[in-house]
């Protein structure tokens, strides 16, 4: 299932201002280099991130799932001058990659990356985190949002990523017998029922849920 029909994608591509060309080269090179470049933010979502991270003006960001660095790197657009953005990636195939293209972006000095199990990095990073962008193991969405939830500021935002799972959380029957279906749709209605926040289920691409910690 495609997230939008092309054609749609690329209208709504051609009315965004477009992305650096470093992350144009980084966007290529993850369509044609690495397995599941589906993975990878679109270039449209890439600038909703930015703008999200230029509202804001975050001083620390956590990102939990890395990749190829796209959506850090779109992330890192917002940061304030003194502004820190921790990526966390299980996969250090992909290490090597991500040091390519952010030591070529303005943004390498702001930028730390962490390999291995965000369940035993989240509690090492000790920041009051003004975003999180979680898009990572979908059986864990809840737990990294609990996890950060102590550490958010106030009017600070989490973003998840693909919480339409290619519309299939609309499916009763792949709810039950899907576990990533299953898991997807149990943290958009864990979401939705938290008094800390106040929320919006985003239909755009893939779907991402936005919650502002009140």
């Amino acid at each position: 299932m495609d997230f939008l029909p092309q054609h749609i994608e690329d209208y709504a591509e051609s009315f965004s201002r477009p992305e650096n060309k470093l992350l144009d080269e980084l966007f290529h090179y993850t369509q044609t280099s690495v397995l599941k470049p589906r993975m990878i933010s679109g270039k449209v979502q890439g600038r909703v991130l930015s703008m999200l991270s230029h509202l804001v003006k975050p001083q620390f960001i956590l990102e939990i799932g890395t990749y190829t660095g796209f959506s850090a790197l779109c992330l890192a657009e917002g940061l304030n001058d003194v502004g820190e953005l921790h990526t966390i990636d299980v996969n250090d195939e992909l290490r090597a990659v991500q040091e390519r293209f952010i030591e070529k972006s303005d943004y390498a000095h702001k930028i730390y990356l962490h390999t291995g199990d965000a369940q035993h990095i989240i509690p090492k990073l000790n920041y009051p985190w003004d975003i999180v962008f979680i898009d990572a193991d979908k059986e864990n969405y809840i737990t990294y949002y609990e996890m950060v939830m102590p550490d958010m500021m106030k009017g600070g935002i989490i973003i998840a990523d693909n919480v339409l799972w290619s519309g299939k959380v609309t499916d009763e029957k792949l709810r039950e017998t899907d576990k990533q279906t299953k898991a997807l749709h149990t943290f958009n209605k864990h979401v939705q029922n938290d008094p800390r926040v106040e929320n919006f289920l985003l239909p755009f691409r893939d779907g991402l849920m936005i919650a502002r910690v009140l």
